[in-house]
């Protein structure tokens, strides 16, 4: 096959991943009449449709499913080969795909990203900020940022990258409503803000006045997927949160938040990456890793 046929491929590829000649050809760099021009050389070449046009849409024809479905093979082997060649000379190259937890990712995670861009101009990050713990192999990515402790999961290497403190804590408001706890076992009397994923729920470790670990009970109204959406209903005064203290540091120093029981100890939050074994990690995993722990040694926070 001609290298011209390969290069109209891929931008018929990137045409219908974005829906449009316009929004397709500037993915490449190209503008609409020149991926239009693309198309139809290809399907002059084949002498069949591969696309039916509307002024709202683009519909793949039965030959044009076909090509799509060979041209991502395509694409994916050309992708291989780059990241083959690149992993001799250790250059990052390709798209990184990352998923992080929403709220730690913004603060901890994204800045570096910007850094690794900005370091290596040859890769593209396709990031999913969300707190929900997605499988990695079904959600496509290089990487995964979770919240945990440790993986049962032995089909990944896990690598703990940061490690926070937790804290209690609630608005003065709260405060002045329902009082302020001075043991653990108090707890019982008020409102919890507990996450939640999947319907699994936080469990909140706490060391209580003797030193034991204890697992601590309240009541609990609101249920949230998100460590954001916790700190807002914290904000408002729905309830305690147990949340990171890179989180609210800034609140807890305005007095938008105050701790709750602040002589208890509570469980660290540990950030781990996971990603796949295999013999060879591809550079761009690899310096993004190493970025992300050398970016976040100067991050660790205080002991409370």
């Amino acid at each position: 096959m001609h290298g011209s046929r390969v290069n109209d491929i891929l931008v018929f590829l990137a045409v219908v991943d974005a829906g449009s000649f316009v929004a397709g050809g500037k993915s490449l760099g190209l503008s609409r009449s020149t991926a239009g021009k693309a198309i139809a050389r290809l399907e002059e070449g084949y002498g069949a449709r591969l696309l039916n046009r509307t002024t709202r849409s683009l519909d793949l024809t039965e030959e044009g499913r076909r090509l799509y479905e060979q041209g991502v093979t395509i694409r994916d082997a050309l992708a291989a080969a780059d990241a083959s060649v690149a992993s001799l000379t250790g250059t990052p190259t390709g798209r990184l795909r990352i998923a992080a937890p929403d709220a730690l990712g913004r603060r901890l995670i994204l800045p570096v990203v910007y850094r690794f861009l900005e370091l290596w101009p040859g890769t593209k990050v396709v990031m999913s900020l969300s707190d929900r713990v997605d499988k990695l192999v079904d959600g496509g990515f290089d990487v995964a940022l979770r919240v945990a402790t440790e993986t049962a999961d032995t089909s990944f290497i896990s690598r703990k990258v940061w490690t926070d403190t937790s804290v209690l804590c609630a608005s003065p408001r709260y405060f002045e409503e329902y009082g302020r706890p001075t043991m653990v076992e108090q707890l019982t009397r008020h409102e919890l803000l507990r996450f939640t994923s999947q319907g699994s729920h936080q469990g909140w470790n706490l060391r209580n006045e003797n030193g034991e670990w204890v697992r601590a009970q309240g009541r609990v109204r609101l249920s949230l997927d998100s460590a954001e959406a916790l700190r807002d209903a914290a904000l408002r005064g729905f309830g305690i949160a147990l949340l990171p203290f890179s989180l609210v540091r800034d609140d807890i120093s305005s007095g938008r938040l105050e701790r709750a029981l602040p002589g208890i100890a509570c469980e660290d939050v540990s950030i781990v990456a996971l990603y796949p074994h295999v013999r060879r990690l591809e550079p761009r995993v690899r310096q993004f890793l190493d970025l992300l722990v050398d970016a976040l040694k100067t991050r660790q926070p205080p002991v409370l």
